[in-house]
């Protein structure tokens, strides 16, 4: 069986971050443009983003509206990305939000492929955010980025290092299957989901 690629298996969410890490200029350019290249419906690309540097005003103004237990961990990361979508009056906003989610999700891959780590936020508020950022009205945030490098997880508060050290925990792909009793699921290779492996 051919292996999961590195960039899928060796994601994950750390809240560990090192906050003396900082991020150059051409990481965050790769980071934004894994954004950017998104599969997008009718080209459409509604996503758009705000990026704060540690300590600057763009990332103060984003970390004040997360949930104070969140901004604990997210203050050691070397950027937040406030991560939006476009939503006119005119267009499901169902749609641009699966659109802002594919363009998350290859940042998070390029991050990956760079050894750098991220953790989305979905609690934000997200008024107040679109008060301190002045963004548009047709403008909706969506979620918050932290992106850096791993530090220790010993030196969180102590209530997150079980749940930064535990295993980490998927369900098995049978679980993820919809049930159709009127037709058995093929795999490419012409076997069944359901049937055992072949013999090796």
């Amino acid at each position: 069986m051919t292996d999961l690629t590195p960039l899928i298996a060796f994601r994950w969410s750390p809240r560990s971050f090192d906050p003396a890490a900082e991020l150059g200029p051409t990481e965050v350019d790769l980071l934004l443009e894994a954004a950017r290249w998104a599969p997008s419906a009718a080209n459409r690309q509604p996503w758009r983003f705000a990026l704060g540097h540690r300590d600057d005003d763009t990332w103060k103004r984003i970390m004040v509206n997360l949930p104070k237990r969140e901004q604990r961990w997210a203050g050691r990361a070397s950027l937040l990305l406030l991560a939006a979508h476009l939503a006119p009056a005119a267009e499901p906003a169902e749609e641009t939000a699966y659109d802002l989610g594919q363009a998350v999700a290859q940042l998070t891959m390029q991050a990956t492929a760079l050894g750098l780590h991220t953790r989305q936020l979905r609690e934000l508020d997200r008024a107040g955010l679109t008060t301190e950022l002045e963004l548009p009205a047709d403008l909706r945030p969506a979620v918050v980025i932290a992106i850096g490098r791993l530090g220790n997880p010993l030196d969180l508060p102590a209530d997150l290092i079980e749940a930064e050290t535990g295993l980490r925990r998927r369900h098995p792909v049978a679980d993820l299957l919809l049930s159709n009793p009127t037709a058995t699921p093929i795999s490419e290779s012409g076997r069944s989901f359901s049937d055992p492996p072949p013999a090796t």
